[in-house]
């Protein structure tokens, strides 16, 4: 028997109806308790305010939002699942001739739509509100700013210390950020008097030092100095290079691509974003996963009779789904998964595994 399109668009409209419905209380539970931790943070900074807190958490919800969605998809399939079980809609449309594809074939469709909205669309929206809380966060709650910036002319540091600043521009990097060639450094007293600027061929970042090799020392009113080395004092450390990056979710799926070039072409390594990247982009498959599982643990349930015990499966299904993710995720930042793997291989597992158990219950 063939779906009826009034049928189809019935079913597609409750299953969106029940992912939103738990979409929304997960965000509300998530944004409370995203206030708590954040007032917590700003206990004793008078300048975080309550107004700014809230403002914060609301700039982090879409990206949490993007985290929690494949959750939501899953228990808001099975609610919409077990909902039209015991009214005996799907009841009455099995008995009419309607196959379990027929009537999971909305769900699909709708969870592909959702997954390519979210990814063309909502993504590049919470990038820009990630990175405005990521800004307000080191401003108000760490008391950090940005000390790091790379583009197509290469990577451009900037250090303190008591007798001013000084702006280091470097063409090419390598050993992951602690050398660097072709190198300039501009000398400030203060924070805007330009004393001078030192031109070398390479720097190394030492203990609390950047040891510069074959370096031209030029200052105001004096004669150009050449040195086989020279040292400035530094502060910054390997770790705080590294994490100086703009975070993977600070970037939208349309400009990850062209970052990654440009911290490759820098010589930085760019398995982070590559995988972010790679996440975003299984989305829309991973969301249709969710529905094939939801369907294995509740279409059956008044059949089998186990309901508590489908139903919890189901939600020990989502808890594992994020430990899981995490660990290949780890594995794949840490280089011992291929990032393609580490990045595909929950939405894979997924899939297979919704598949062959509808196969295995409903045509076995």
């Amino acid at each position: 028997m063939r779906l009826s399109p009034t049928f189809s668009l019935y079913l597609g409209r409750q299953f969106l109806l029940g992912i939103g419905f738990v979409l929304g209380i997960l965000l509300a539970l998530i944004f409370l308790i995203d206030v708590v931790e954040l007032l917590r943070r700003a206990a004793g900074r008078e300048a975080a305010g309550f107004g700014l807190i809230l403002g914060m958490a609301a700039l982090n919800l879409p990206s949490l939002a993007q985290k929690v969605l494949p959750v939501a998809t899953l228990f808001g399939a099975i609610l919409t699942f077990s909902r039209l079980t015991r009214s005996h809609e799907l009841i009455v449309a099995r008995a009419a001739g309607v196959s379990v594809w027929q009537f999971l074939a909305p769900a699909l469709v709708i969870a592909l739509l959702l997954g390519t909205f979210m990814v063309t669309l909502f993504n590049p929206l919470a990038a820009i509100m990630s990175s405005r809380y990521e800004q307000l966060e080191g401003r108000f709650l760490e008391g950090r700013q940005s000390l790091l910036a790379v583009s197509a002319t290469g990577l451009w540091l900037r250090q303190a210390d008591e007798f001013g600043q000084s702006v280091i521009h470097a063409r090419h990097v390598s050993s992951a950020g602690t050398e660097l060639r072709d190198v300039i450094v501009f000398l400030y007293k203060g924070t805007d008097e330009f004393t001078g600027r030192i031109d070398a061929k390479g720097a190394m970042l030492l203990d609390g030092r950047w040891r510069l090799t074959d370096a031209l020392l030029t200052r105001a009113g004096r004669p150009a100095l050449r040195l086989p080395e020279y040292e400035i004092k530094t502060t910054l450390t390997l770790a705080q290079i590294q994490e100086g990056f703009a975070s993977p979710q600070t970037l939208s799926f349309w400009s990850l691509p062209s970052f990654i070039r440009t911290l490759e072409l820098a010589g930085f390594s760019a398995t982070r974003h590559r995988l972010h990247w790679h996440s975003i982009l299984s989305t829309p498959l991973l969301l249709a996963a969710m529905i094939l599982l939801a369907a294995t643990f509740s279409l059956r349930l008044t059949r089998s009779g186990h309901t508590g015990l489908l139903l919890g499966a189901g939600v020990l299904t989502g808890f594992l789904l994020y430990f899981v993710s995490d660990v290949v995720h780890a594995f794949g930042i840490a280089g011992n998964l291929p990032v393609i793997l580490a990045a595909w291989t929950p939405t894979g597992v997924c899939t297979l595994l919704g598949l062959s158990l509808l196969l295995h219950l409903e045509d076995g």
